[in-house]
Formats: structure tokens, C-alpha cells, sequence
């Protein structure tokens, strides 16, 4: 049986590493909507095959830093919800449970979206037939059986960030200010989309990556629990 000194001594170190993802994960797609931003200033886009390739041939390096942020990023999401989670405690339970399981899983398929940046970047560095490597790339982003892929890291991007938000407010574990904070991520979002620039979504992303901060201070300060 544990006792209470077992509970004092590892619960801590539990809330900082989830804090600790608070605090870094999302600087990650603030790095990659930044290098996305800078890659595409002069035009160009990735939404299909040829675009992606002719975006990677003009700037391999910001596209490999670009997939490279997102990875990490996508990846240290999922602790930093749980830590969501845990703060939004017992007075939002049900709703952060259900918006941190659907972030982390569209987080967990936009890292495997941003993997195949390297195919890109290994076929726009390899020559050929440009045509050709398009036609794959579509093929392959067109695919039935990986659409799920997708619609579930756009429903994990957008609809599970603003449910964490609406979570952490009805919980009232952090200032109004954090919630929308953390909300603004999914407007900002869709007007860089309509507006054509990605600059919107660099400062959803640093709002967002804000609004976790304060989530990872207020996670530290909150009373340890058994």
C-alpha cells in the first residue's frame, strides 16, 4: 500500500512534466506556421502536389524546419492536453476529457501529415519527372483509406482546442483571459485560410502557446493530488 509520503513525493514531479509540455509544445507550430510563413511570403502553397513540391525545391530549408517543429510539437501536445485535463479537475471532467482525446489524436495524425514533408523534400531534391512525384503526392493525399487521417486532425485542430478552451473556463481554474487566449487559435485559423495568409496562423499560434503557459503556471501552483 502507498502511503501519503509515496503521494507527496511523485505526484509533483507528474504535474511538472505535464506542465513542462505546457510550456513547449506549442513553440513548436509557432516555429512551424512561422516557417510555413516565410517559405510562402512571395506566394506558393502546399495544398497539392505541385505547389508542395515546387514550395520544398524553393526553400528545403524552411519546409525541413517547418516539418521538423510541427513533429515535435505534435508530439508534446499530448502531455501538455493531459495537463489541460488535469486542471480543468473535477468541475469540467467530462468536457476536458472529451477535448483532450480529440486533440491529441488530430495531433497525433498531423505528425504523420508532417512526416511526409520528407518525401516531398526527397523528391524535389532527387530531379525527374516533377509531373510524375505530383501525381503521386495527390494520389497518395487523395487516398480513401487516409482521408480519416485528415478530417480528424482538423477536427482535433480546431473543434478539440476550442472545446479544451471552453473547458478550462467553465472550470475556473485560470483568468477568462486563458480560455480565449487558447479559443482565439481556431478563428485565427480559418482567417488566415480565407484571408491567404499564414500570418493569422502565426499569431493563433503564438496566442495558443500563451494561454498553455499560463495553464502550465496555474498547474504547478494548483495543490498536489493524490
Amino acid at each position: 500500500m502507498l502511503d501519503a509520503a509515496t503521494h507527496t513525493t511523485t505526484t509533483p514531479r507528474r504535474a511538472t512534466a505535464l506542465a513542462a509540455a505546457l510550456f513547449t509544445a506549442p513553440w513548436g507550430f509557432v516555429v512551424a506556421n512561422a516557417a510555413y510563413a516565410l517559405s510562402t511570403r512571395d506566394g506558393g502553397s502546399d495544398s497539392d502536389g505541385a505547389g508542395a513540391l515546387a514550395l520544398a525545391a524553393a526553400h528545403p530549408g524552411l519546409t525541413r524546419l517547418s516539418a521538423l517543429a510541427a513533429m515535435v510539437g505534435s508530439l508534446l501536445i499530448v502531455p501538455a492536453v493531459l495537463g489541460v485535463k488535469r486542471l480543468a479537475g473535477d468541475r469540467s471532467r467530462r468536457l476536458a476529457g472529451i477535448a483532450a482525446a480529440l486533440t491529441a489524436g488530430g495531433y497525433i495524425c498531423y505528425f504523420g501529415i508532417a512526416m511526409n514533408t520528407f518525401v516531398t523534400l526527397a523528391m524535389a531534391g532527387h530531379g525527374g519527372s516533377t509531373a510524375g512525384f505530383a501525381a503521386v503526392l495527390d494520389d497518395a493525399q487523395s487516398d480513401p483509406s487516409a482521408l480519416w487521417v485528415f478530417l480528424l486532425f482538423v477536427l482535433g485542430n480546431l473543434v478539440g482546442t476550442v472545446l479544451l478552451a471552453v473547458a478550462l473556463f467553465r472550470s475556473r481554474t485560470v483568468a477568462t483571459w486563458v480560455a480565449v487566449a487558447l479559443g482565439a487559435w481556431a478563428p485565427l485559423h480559418i482567417a488566415g485560410l480565407v484571408a491567404g495568409t499564414e500570418w493569422f496562423e502565426v499569431a493563433g499560434a503564438v496566442s495558443q502557446a500563451v494561454a498553455l503557459a499560463a495553464v502550465g503556471r496555474a498547474l504547478l501552483n494548483a495543490p498536489a493530488q493524490p
